[in-house]
């Protein structure tokens, strides 16, 4: 499956929240097929998860839902 590196919305390294638990820090490590694989900012060793776009927000993003 080829992917257009201009579908997706995060970078990987880019740092990420969840819409659901805007409180922990996620960095984008990978983006294939539509799904971004996020690993834990704090917790690196703890399971990382596949998201998709909409589930996440960037940090501006987050700051103005939190206002």
């Amino acid at each position: 499956m080829k992917i257009n590196d201009q579908d997706n919305k995060f970078n990987v390294g880019d740092l990420v929240y969840t819409k659901k638990n805007p409180d922990v820090q996620m960095i984008v490590r990978k983006y294939y097929a539509k799904i971004y694989y996020c690993k834990f900012a704090d917790l690196p060793m703890k399971t990382e998860l596949a998201l998709f776009e909409r589930e996440l927000v960037t940090e501006i993003q987050n700051q103005k839902e939190v206002n």
